[in-house]
């Protein structure tokens, strides 16, 4: 039998194995009738995808990095879409681009934008201004053509507005609402027994302690901090850093890690699988999100692991930038740090590594002497209001599905 559903593509550049946001949107698109095929990359290490609700196809590819990736995943999506019989095109991140807005320009099939980022201004881009400027271009040429834009917060997408006219919906990254209404509602307490069921025996050794957990998850990449969770270990003898995620730095942290006094309390899990961090998440005592200034991508984020934490009864330890200080002053779930230091070494950076451990404590007694109820209260709030079953009704409401 002829399936008659309308098709769409959607395309990303990673492996697709902890794309969380990618996965809830082409499980959206897949329940209201869109035959989904979720295109990404295949890498050396990526492991197999369990069964969804829609097709994926990772391809394998020649280069892993810098202009020759782009140019070949670029250039082999264009050619696959080309030739694809589908209705429309959905393009996830300036990277993806320039093939999606081509072909379906050619093939004049609708095509959809989302932008996780300010992907011309991300960290890695900062003083490589031919680069952004490769990456604005494209924007600038491409997004004249898209049927509707969305993005993550509210000041990315005012910054999109002020650059190319667009206007953009907003649909946060945010969990998943657990159905039962609990939310893990046995988790919201004030500090959990770390006596839990884990999934492995690594996350067995690590929570089963008399530390207090910090935990960061997320990429180890340049400016999220990473160092400076390490270095603050030396005055917090009562607390053990878990980082739960991959990136470009890890070898070099874990390098560091290892050079440190304290480098027994630190441990690194590499990339988790997202049913297993949520139980590993529900666990910590606090979340860590600290970010330098670097840039608006980072200024102008909001970071999934915001919500993630509130939604397994975390509170999050986080930078005051805008859109992260409009969600943790909204539910109260956190406490606000200032940016991190740009400069690494000297007194300036060990006096800010002390005030940082001095935050880390006044947050870990804080959240520890709240009372349970109010506890319950904001992160119960938090969790039922900042969910994908909200968000995806924006989603569903732009993307017109062909009757």
């Amino acid at each position: 039998m002829t399936n008659t559903s309308p098709h769409i593509i959607v395309a990303v550049t990673n492996d697709l194995v902890t794309d969380q946001r990618v996965d809830r949107t082409c499980r959206a698109l897949a329940a209201d009738g869109w035959r989904v095929t979720l295109v990404g990359r295949r890498l050396p290490h990526s492991p197999e995808l369990a069964p969804r609700g829609y097709a994926v196809r990772r391809m394998r590819l020649l280069f892993r990095r810098s202009a020759a990736f782009y140019a070949e995943y670029n250039i082999r999506l264009f050619l696959l879409l080309l030739f694809s019989r589908a209705d429309a095109v959905f393009s996830n991140d300036t990277d993806t681009l320039a093939a999606c807005c081509l072909a379906a320009r050619l093939r004049r099939k609708p095509l959809y934008y989302d932008a996780h980022e300010l992907f011309p201004d991300v960290p890695e881009l900062q003083g490589r201004p031919r680069v952004q400027a490769v990456w604005r271009w494209i924007e600038r040429k491409a997004l004249p053509h898209v049927k509707h834009a969305f993005t993550v917060s509210q000041s990315v997408a005012d910054e999109y507005r002020r650059r190319y006219g667009i206007d953009m919906t907003v649909i946060r990254n945010v969990p998943d609402r657990i159905e039962n209404g609990e939310l893990r509602m046995e988790n919201l307490l004030p500090h959990q027994d770390n006596n839990a069921t884990c999934d492995t025996p690594s996350q067995l050794s690590i929570l089963n302690s008399q530390f207090s957990i910090l935990l960061y998850q997320g990429a180890v990449n340049i400016g999220r901090g990473i160092r400076e969770m390490i270095d603050v270990l030396q005055y917090l003898p009562d607390c053990r850093l878990v980082v739960a995620g991959d990136g470009d730095l890890l070898e070099q942290m874990k390098a560091y890690a290892a050079a440190q006094p304290w480098h027994d309390r630190v441990v690194f899990l590499g990339r988790v699988q997202p049913d297993r961090l949520c139980s590993l998440t529900a666990q910590a005592s606090l979340g860590l999100c600290l970010l330098e200034d670097l840039g608006l991508n980072y200024r102008y984020s909001l970071p999934n692991r915001i919500a993630d934490f509130a939604h397994a009864g975390v509170p999050v330890l986080a930078t005051d930038f805008p859109e992260i200080r409009s969600v943790i002053e909204e539910y109260g779930t956190g406490t606000l740090v200032e940016p991190l230091p740009a400069e690494k070494e000297g007194d300036a950076y060990t006096q800010y590594i002390a005030r940082l451990a001095e935050d880390v404590l006044v947050a870990l007694r804080y959240w520890h002497e709240l009372p349970a109820e109010e506890y319950r209260r904001r992160f119960a709030r938090a969790a039922d209001e900042l969910n994908w079953q909200h968000e995806q009704k924006k989603l569903l409401t732009a993307v017109h599905r062909p009757r």
